[in-house]
């Protein structure tokens, strides 16, 4: 059996220079020759697109801002106003200021004489008159019993101010419970008098 020769080996070079076969073109005669003026007009167009954005943020802020803010009708029933000098000494007159009733009383001197006399050990929630209301001789607080929610009704009761139908709870001439379930004095809203005018809210 003849022996065939051994084919000669093929070098290959690995090196950078023979596996580097990509021809960059010279764009030199292409480029301008005048960088100050290039970079002054990116610069500007940095800055403008910069300007339109911050134009479109705002527009699309106040756009979301306007729709979230209440409307007019709205904003109409977050006060009330009542004329108090045709509220005669000891009456009452209830108003409706945000869906719920307002007990407007004009005391006597007699009545805030008698609220300063209850001791504060009588109360389950303690608390002056003299705290409770800005000038003392207008009592204004909301018309709902702190038990359930009913309304109560004036001048009634074992306490000479309000009893509440429902479940029986008492509250004195300051709007303090001082009998049955309700846990607390009837609620005194924000309210500011201003000579004749009073306005809750």
């Amino acid at each position: 059996m003849s022996m065939l020769p051994p084919a000669p080996s093929r070098k290959f070079s690995t090196s950078s220079k023979a596996l580097d076969t990509t021809q960059v073109p010279d764009f030199s005669p292409y480029r301008s020759k005048n960088t100050g003026s290039n970079k002054a007009f990116s610069y500007f167009m940095v800055g403008s697109m910069g300007l339109l954005s911050s134009a479109g943020a705002k527009a699309t802020v106040t756009d979301i801002l306007s729709n979230l803010s209440a409307s007019a009708d709205v904003l109409a029933l977050a006060k009330a106003e009542v004329d108090i000098s045709a509220i005669p000494e000891g009456k009452n007159v209830t108003i409706k200021w945000r869906g719920k009733p307002v007990f407007i009383r004009h005391r006597t001197a007699s009545e805030i004489e008698e609220a300063d006399k209850v001791e504060m050990s009588d109360l389950r929630d303690p608390q002056k008159d003299a705290d409770r209301f800005e000038q003392r001789e207008w009592l204004v607080m909301l018309g709902v019993c702190t038990h359930l929610g009913c309304v109560p009704i004036g001048e009634a009761g074992d306490f000479g101010g309000w009893y509440c139908p429902c479940h029986g709870s008492h509250y004195d001439i300051s709007g303090r419970a001082r009998k049955g379930p309700a846990p607390t004095n009837l609620e005194v809203p924000v309210y500011s008098l201003n000579e004749d005018k009073l306005v809750i809210g």
